[in-house]
């Protein structure tokens, strides 16, 4: 079956502190795009509303404007901007670096189904 949806009318929005999460489901897959103000970090917008000291969602994805810095629980590190293709393991902090908000696509799934939602990640 065909499937088409558009992000201009998104299936679910979720707002959090300084960003919101719009998803689109379909048959096979759960897309979200996520945008992140400025002065934005998991830690301190999201952990409140998910509960878990960090992010426990896998993530892969596309970052489309702004950049973005992940610290893994394990200790690695890396800075994300335009063009960046990413897998990001449950386990991590991760915030808006500059004065530019920054939008990624995720098309892991969870982050569309469970990223910003009580008793989420």
């Amino acid at each position: 079956m065909l499937e088409v949806k558009t992000l201009d009318k998104p299936d679910e929005r979720r707002d959090f502190p300084r960003g919101h999460l719009e998803a689109v489901h379909m048959t096979g897959l759960d897309f979200a795009m996520g945008t992140f103000e400025p002065g934005w970090r998991w830690s301190e917008s999201v952990k409140p509303i998910a509960g878990t000291d960090s992010c426990q969602v896998h993530h892969n994805g596309y970052v489309v404007s702004g950049r973005m810095h992940v610290t893994m629980d394990e200790g690695g590190e890396s800075e994300l901007g335009p063009g960046d293709v990413f897998v990001i393991p449950p386990g991590h902090d991760a915030w808006v670096v500059g004065d530019e908000q920054c939008v990624v696509y995720d098309f892991a799934g969870a982050m569309a189904k469970d990223y910003a939602k009580a008793g989420g990640q």
